[in-house]
């Protein structure tokens, strides 16, 4: 069993309390170096890639280049997610770490959140970031994300201030594209678009069957050492096993793991979390 990769969530603190993420019910959690280095040392058998969050932002952290050089250790490479708003907090020296293979930043948090920061203040750390890397010429993808596309682009007005500002940092011409499109501001710098989504969740519809890439492409372990199918199973409302009693092994060749995985490869949702969630449609069309 091999995944594209493995999302692990650092720490389950993000700062904001952005409209179109779940509500958070879990305590807070940072996961302890010495638990995260047993997890990776386990994760090196079924990915070479790690995805540092689920729902929480890795900027947060303080020692953020010491989970890297554990990623480093084991010969595997970390994908970095943050909403941008703590893009001071991290030295180039941590943010270009030999083992960053991508940064992706979510833009449309900035205009979801009640800030004290201008738009300035928020855009010019990120801007900074990216001529950075083109300056030293670092093999890192950074992908600025406006993922708030809808039918009536609700967002144009601030989207629009975006664009302006992303004409002026990098001397192209920047516009609407179609969902999972780019524009590519500089090498290996994108603005990629996607349309808002629904998480998952027990109070939402019943969406009906289908196949999803959980436990295929991907699995999720929370910051308390949970281990879930997906990605959008924040609170471990479908949890396979805890890392902290059992090996990563038994966890994916347990009863409730295969159950899931058989069930998608026949288009069926063994799990009420699957059935009520619409992200899997992307995968049925």
């Amino acid at each position: 069993m091999k995944f594209y990769r493995i999302y692990i969530e650092l720490t389950n603190v993000c700062g904001l309390k952005c409209s179109f993420c779940p509500t958070k019910n879990l305590p807070n959690k940072t996961m302890s170096l010495d638990f995260f280095e047993s997890i990776i040392r386990q994760a090196k058998d079924y990915t070479k890639e790690i995805a540092c969050h689920v729902v929480g932002d890795p900027f947060t952290l303080p020692n953020l280049n010491e989970y890297l050089d554990i990623i480093d250790k084991y010969g595997l490479k970390a994908l970095l997610t943050t909403s941008g708003y703590y893009m001071k907090k991290q030295p180039n020296s941590t943010l270009f770490h030999p083992c960053v293979k991508q940064i992706n930043i979510s833009l449309n948090a900035f205009n979801k959140n009640d800030s004290s920061i201008t738009f300035e203040q928020y855009i010019e750390p990120i801007l900074v970031l990216c001529k950075a890397k083109d300056k030293v010429a670092k093999e890192i993808f950074i992908n600025l994300r406006m993922w708030n596309l809808d039918s009536n682009l609700s967002e144009d007005s601030y989207n629009q201030e975006v664009f302006a500002k992303l004409e002026e940092a990098f001397g192209v011409k920047v516009e609407y594209k179609n969902p999972k499109e780019s524009v590519r501001l500089a090498y290996k710098t994108l603005l990629h678009f996607d349309t808002y989504f629904q998480w998952p969740s027990l109070a939402n519809p019943i969406y009906g069957h289908g196949t999803c890439q959980g436990l295929s492409s991907h699995i999720g372990i929370l910051a308390n050492g949970d281990v879930v199918p997906c990605c959008l199973d924040s609170e471990a409302v479908m949890k396979l096993g805890n890392l902290k009693e059992q090996k990563l092994f038994n966890i994916l060749n347990g009863k409730r793991a295969k159950s899931i995985k058989e069930g998608f490869a026949k288009n069926i949702c063994s799990e009420e979390m699957c059935l009520k969630c619409s992200y899997k449609d992307r995968f049925n069309l």
